[in-house]
């Protein structure tokens, strides 16, 4: 299957090559794949070949091209750690869309034929790399992901597990990158026309985009249908916010509001906070509309509102990026299924 030429270097690889996991990080713009030395430290993981392909979410490209950004990543970072297949000790991918118990096993199935010899294997959608990578590999917490989408993600200690948001545009996803940049986007056209108040927005965004006039948007917006070419605004809306501007801070306070509720559901189905609401738990937040910056601080607002309701979170920002993160729950969880192959708690087909 696949590609053979891509596995080629195998043929000159080291046979005193280190045991290492393979942890992906994929999505509809792309797909970094790290590989990491199995003896390294949870806390300080040894990254030692890494490799970026394209988009690996099949609901945007499909099967075939989806399938081939992925193994393109996972043979890139084997070739330039100069390490083989048959040294890989475990392999968790994150990969978004991977949403329902028949994708992961879609998924594993096709991980199993590119990896015949490696036992553990493990397929997750990506908002779990990305808890991994606050929680350095336990499955035990909140994950809140916004980017030019969004979803919250969360997991307890005895596996039970949860989402919330993650729909896409046109499902809805309130608190998006896209969903900001779009209200932000509204609220020019409105001002324009008169049926909203003057924004700053306006000036703001048509010179961001080198444009002259309002209606100059409509072409922009409808020419490239791009979600992430929309949810790019989100810096402007976030600069006009911290200036003052009204509908700026709307529509950024009415993510945080979208947001927080994502994440208290999530907690409230997983009683994570337990009984009383008051018990600590991990919050970890990634993407790029979260990056923290001289404007605008949504992280803040968001740990505020959410503690407002469950005042033991515990807000993470990760150190290592969710390929890592996927390692390293690679590293954990082939650790503990083989400690219950041991103890006799699972069968081998299990593992």
């Amino acid at each position: 299957m696949g590609s053979m030429e891509l596995w080629d270097f195998e043929n000159l690889a080291d046979g005193r090559a280190p045991r290492v996991v393979l942890g992906v990080d994929g999505g509809s713009t792309s797909t970094l794949c790290v590989c990491v030395n199995a003896n390294s430290s949870k806390e300080s993981p040894k990254v030692i070949g890494r490799a970026v392909a394209g988009c690996s979410n099949r609901n945007s490209v499909g099967d075939e091209l989806a399938n081939a950004a992925l193994e393109l990543a996972l043979a890139g970072a084997l070739k330039n750690a100069g390490v083989p297949r048959s040294s890989v000790q475990a392999v968790c991918v994150g990969i978004s869309g991977v949403d329902t118990r028949d994708d992961e096993e879609r998924m594993l199935s096709w991980l199993r034929q590119l990896f015949p010899r490696t036992s553990h294997i493990f397929a997750y959608n990506d908002a779990v790399a990305a808890l991994a990578s606050g929680t350095l590999g336990k499955l035990h917490g909140c994950v809140l992901v916004v980017g030019t989408g969004t979803i919250a993600y969360g997991f307890t200690s005895d596996g039970r597990k949860t989402r919330c948001s993650g729909y896409g545009p046109l499902l809805g996803d309130q608190g998006s990158g896209f969903a900001i940049a779009s209200q932000a986007l509204a609220s020019v056209t409105r001002a324009h026309d008169g049926r909203g108040p003057p924004t700053a927005l306006s000036e703001a965004i048509l010179k961001h985009l080198h444009l002259k006039h309002v209606d100059d948007l409509i072409s922009w917006a409808y020419t490239d249908s791009s979600w992430a070419r929309v949810a790019a605004l989100v810096p402007v809306v976030k600069a006009c916010a911290a200036a003052g501007d009204f509908a700026a801070q709307e529509a950024l306070n009415f993510a945080v509001q979208e947001l927080s509720l994502s994440v208290n559901s999530v907690v409230t189905r997983l009683d994570l906070a337990g009984e009383d609401g008051k018990q600590p738990f991990p919050l970890v937040l990634v993407g790029g509309v979260l990056e923290k910056n001289d404007s605008f601080d949504l992280v803040s607002a968001i740990v505020r509102c959410v503690g407002a309701s469950f005042p033991g979170v515990e807000a993470i920002r990760p150190q290592v990026e969710p390929a890592v993160g996927a390692a390293l729950l690679a590293l954990r969880q082939s650790s503990v299924a083989t400690t219950r192959l041991c103890n006799g708690d699972m069968s081998a087909a299990e593992v």
